[in-house]
């Protein structure tokens, strides 16, 4: 595939940088020239600049919105989403792939940055895909900004320049961090079948809906309530060619530890997202499959608005 997903990304960022105040968002030049965009940190944020982050970190392959259902009784924000060439936005882009750790700071690192550092390379190897960009924009889930120690570490695993390097930054616990992990419902489907061993590249078109999480105090509040929104509450559809058992195992009722909020299960594991039933963090709640093959659509699945609404907390 002859396109560049850091290139296609840009054009997005580029958008983020010349509508800063009307995003809520503040990007600012480090001196090794590398440019960071605030979109929680310190800035507040807001459900367009976290609908921008979610494009960016699908590579611009991605089409998003942003409207008002409800769990329940209760009305809520959802981000709706679709994604054309799914293994390469999903997969190759978005899932957060590089465990970044430089110095004193670490961050989860997503985005079209992660295919010029090869992380991981089998990823890359499974998708076929390499990226040539002189750019690289890269997405930081993160509680700080990264300094000129950490963004000379990134390009130099990206092989640019320093003063190419985009970097997005947001945290679990803020608005754009709510939007962009909601974001990631369709990721994480496709991630837990490459898990799996399923041919993802057989997977042709996806689109994907899920609760926005209320902003909550702390990180770990922030991780479960983001991640229930996905688990209890996260809608899937994919356009497959081919049907494979393995589809009957992606909702996240399949996982012994269904039922009760992720923060919960996450202290548990000893809050070590790793030792959490992948069953669990990397599932929806529902998920369609349409075969392309023989033209029948199959369900699994099913919302659950009772242990969202515990995890949110709600009065």
């Amino acid at each position: 595939m002859v396109l560049s997903i850091n290139r296609a990304a840009m054009r997005i960022v580029r958008e983020m940088l010349d509508c800063q105040d009307e995003l809520g968002v503040a990007a600012t030049r480090l001196k090794n020239g590398a440019t960071c965009i605030d979109c929680g940190v310190r800035s507040p944020g807001s459900y367009r600049a976290g609908s921008l982050f979610v494009e960016t970190c699908l590579a611009g392959l991605a089409e998003t919105k942003v409207t008002l259902g409800r769990v329940g009784s209760m009305p809520v924000p959802f981000l709706h989403l679709t994604v054309s060439h799914p293994p390469l936005a999903c997969l190759g882009s978005q899932k957060a792939g590089w465990v970044l750790r430089v110095g004193d700071y670490s961050a989860m690192a997503s985005g079209p940055a992660r295919a010029l550092a090869m992380k991981p390379k089998e990823t890359y190897r499974r998708i076929g895909y390499r990226d040539i960009s002189a750019f690289g924009v890269i997405a930081l889930e993160a509680d700080t900004l990264p300094d000129e120690e950490v963004t000379d570490f990134i390009a130099e695993k990206c092989d640019i320049d320093p003063e190419n390097l985009y970097v997005l930054v947001a945290p679990t616990r803020s608005l754009v961090g709510s939007v962009q992990i909601s974001g990631r419902v369709i990721t994480a489907t496709i991630h837990k079948l490459e898990e799996m061993g399923y041919d993802v590249l057989r997977i042709c078109q996806a689109a994907g809906c899920s609760p926005i999480a209320p902003v909550k105090r702390t990180g770990v509040e922030a991780m479960g309530t983001t991640n229930d929104c996905n688990i209890y509450y996260g809608s899937v559809s994919l356009v497959v060619e081919g049907y494979d058992p393995v589809f009957a195992k992606l909702p996240s009722k399949t996982s012994p530890d269904y039922g009760r909020p992720f923060a919960r299960v996450l202290k548990d594991a000893g809050y070590d997202f790793l030792k959490v039933d992948s069953l669990l963090a990397f599932s929806p709640a529902e998920v369609t499959i349409n075969d392309l093959e023989c033209g029948e659509v199959y369900h699994f699945g099913g919302l659950n608005a009772d242990v969202l609404l515990e995890s949110f907390g709600v009065l």
